[in-house]
Parts: structure tokens; sequence; C-alpha cells
């Protein structure tokens, strides 16, 4: 179904209940009224991102999230600015998150092959982000969304950072890097004070294809040869912010050291082990203690669950300390896909195996009424007074729906 040219304001969305918040927004099951479909809507007051110096945050997630076209990351279908608030218009999942299903889960841990059909596919969304010069920093089991038929996505772009990258063509035994220079050499966008990105050439497009075309104008190799292997790794970015969730900081940024896309293979062995094991491997008494267990204590694997040698060494490669000794800190994803735990994966099938778990889906209609939802914070109170305001939009959306 597609409707184009219809101007979206505020007007169209009855705001049912929140389903989340975060440090710099609350997320609202929203329902779009003229097609009664349901959507979520992020909405973040700008006073209160200016007093806490997060501006700049918001506005970074809403220039990734516009960059975004992948099967394991969110559409952002529109965005409304008005006086006092943002909104990010983007895809609801009533599957709950990855942190709550694995709650559920006996002992609540995966099972070795539910937790590889996670973690392929987040591999999948971080090498992605990576080509388009895009550092996570978040990965944790509470921001990947689970879709209603069992797969997953990866959310909440606030923590993470954009660089130029280089591309980087394997092709057998030799490497060839493609440049295109669209003026942003040396570009890093981060909340803090930062040292330059020193990649140079530099690549910043789309990887994949667009929409509207599928069609490569390229062809490497003979018909039937082996496949190319593109790589682009930005870890020559050094960021100095101190951002994350506690037992997934890598020990780059705990030692203030300046940190690249390296920070997201330690947090993806964090994430791995999570799912494996059903906690984290650096756990402390509390903050200081997790931190220093991190920089000091190494690597210990409980007696069960019992996994694979296979797991093992591939959270070992990933959760070393020193960076530049970390897994895919050369090759990027292109080396964490050759690993052994993942033998016998067709990645050109991922979107199409079926999920080890179907979750239990948010009954939307019991949040279905003719009534308005009732303003229990001020956020709540400013998106009631935007939608009951005439002439207040400033900005307006032509939406295209797909």
């Amino acid at each position: 179904m597609t409707s184009k040219g219809i101007t979206l304001n505020l007007t169209h969305f009855q705001f049912l209940k929140r389903i989340g918040y975060g440090d710099i927004g609350s997320v609202y099951l929203v329902e779009l009224k003229r097609i009664r479909t349901y959507f979520a809507m992020k909405v973040m007051d700008k006073e209160s991102l200016a007093s806490r110096n997060k501006l700049l945050r918001a506005q970074m997630e809403r220039k990734i999230l516009g960059l975004l076209d992948h099967i394991f990351l969110p559409t952002l279908y529109a965005y409304f600015k008005t006086e006092k608030l943002y909104y990010l218009f983007m895809e609801f999942y009533s599957g709950g998150d990855l942190h709550s299903l694995r709650q559920k889960q006996p002992n609540k841990h995966f099972t070795e092959e539910a937790a590889r059909f996670y973690a392929l596919k987040i591999l999948l969304a971080l090498e992605y982000l990576h080509m388009l010069g895009i550092v996570y920093r978040d990965l944790k089991p509470e921001n990947v969304l689970v879709r209603d038929a069992g797969h997953i996505m990866l959310s909440d772009f606030d923590l993470s950072l954009r660089c130029s990258v280089n591309l980087t063509l394997v092709k057998s035994s030799s490497t060839h890097h493609v440049s295109n220079n669209n003026g942003y050499g040396g570009m890093i966008e981060d909340e803090y004070a930062v040292q330059g990105c020193i990649q140079q050439p530099t690549f910043f497009p789309r990887i994949l294809p667009s929409k509207k075309s599928r069609k490569s104008k390229f062809e490497f190799g003979p018909v039937g040869g082996p496949l190319p292997e593109l790589m682009a790794e930005p870890t020559n970015v050094k960021s100095m912010s101190f951002v994350g969730t506690h037992e997934y900081l890598a020990p780059e940024i705990i030692r203030g050291e300046g940190h690249g896309s390296a920070v997201d293979w330690w947090t993806f062995g964090i994430f791995l082990y999570e799912l494996l094991h059903g906690t984290t491997p650096f756990k402390g008494a509390g903050n200081r203690a997790m931190l220093f267990n991190v920089i000091c204590q190494p690597l210990r694997f409980p007696e069960a669950p019992h996994v694979s040698s296979a797991a093992r060494e591939l959270i070992k490669g990933l959760l070393v300390k020193e960076p530049n000794k970390r897994l895919a800190y050369t090759r990027g994803a292109t080396e964490v896909k050759q690993h052994s735990f993942f033998e016998g994966v067709n990645w050109a099938l991922i979107r199409s195996a079926l999920p080890p778990h179907v979750p239990n889906l948010v009954d939307i209609t019991q949040y279905a009424s003719k009534e308005a939802l009732v303003p229990k914070d001020k956020r709540m109170m400013d998106i009631l007074k935007d939608q009951n305001k005439h002439g207040v939009y400033n900005s307006y959306i032509d939406f295209e729906y797909f």
C-alpha cells in the first residue's frame, strides 16, 4: 500500500501508551488514525536536552536514522519539530526486547543455536554501520528489539558517532582501497571533544544500492567464482567520550585513551557472553568494582552452562583488552564471519532463517480507545498542547508510506 503526497502533522496521531524511555527521550506507542496502524514515536524535550548539553546527541540520532536502509536496523518514517519538542516517527515492534526474552528462557540464558541466530544478525548490522562510518557504542540486549515473527532489530542510536571511513575490497591475498571523496575527509561527529580522524581517502555513501535500483554497475571476477569481500572499519577514530553501559564498557573507554570501532567488537563479545551465560563476564559489587574488573581481571567462563570451544574462542578473541589486538580490529566483520563459531552459516539467506523463539506479542487493542492518553508528565502535556494548537507546524513531512 502506497499513499503519496499526504502531509502529516501531530493531529494525525493518537498517543496510546509510553512504552520506553531513555536518557534523552521517551518512546510512545501511537496510532496513525487514517490507516489505523501502529508505530513508535520518540519524543525529546528541547529545553531538557539543551540544559544537559544533549542536543547534539539528539541531532546525531536523527541523522543516523535517516541514513539507515537495512533489514536489521530501524526505519525512520518521518521527523517533526515543534516549538518545544522533537518527534521521531518509526517502526513499532510488539515482541519486546532481547533482554526480556532472555529472562524468560530456562535458567535465563539462550541455547547456543539461539545465541548464534541473534549474534549473526547483530554482526551484519554492525558491519553495515561501520561501512557507513558509524560506531554504535551501545550494544546490549535491551537495545535489541524483537519483531513479531521473532527476528530482531538493533535500535537506539543516541550514543553513536559518525566518522569518515576507508572502503577496502578484499580479493584473494591482495587488498584494494576504493575511495569516493565526498568532502568528509577527517570528519568526525561526536558529543564531546575528540582527536581528529586520520583516514584518507574517505568513503561515505550508502554501500547498498538504493531501493529505486537494485542493479549493480560493476562485476567482480568470473561468474561462479568466489565473491569479493568489502570491508570498512573506522578503527582510527579517536573519540574521548565516556559513553555506554558499565557492564559493556571497553577497556579503552575506561582508560580514556580514545576509541574507535573496536569498542563495538568488545561489546559484541560481552553481548554473546550474556546470551550464552545469562550474565556479563566482569560483574562486580558496584560500578567501580566492575570497571576495575574490566581493566584488571582476566576473562573467565563458568562451568555451566556448557558452551562449545568455538563459542569460547570467539568470545576470547573479541574480549582482548588491547583494541589493536582484538579480533576484527584489522578486517572488521569479515574476520568475525569467518570464525568457526559461524561455520556453515548461509549469510545470503539470513533474513529467511527460522527464529528460535516467537515472542508473545503486546495486545495493542487494550490501549486503543477513543479517549486520549492521560498526561502523567510534563512531556506528555506538551505533546497534547502541540496537538491542540493550530498553525504550529512550521515543519511538515510529505510522507510516503511503504
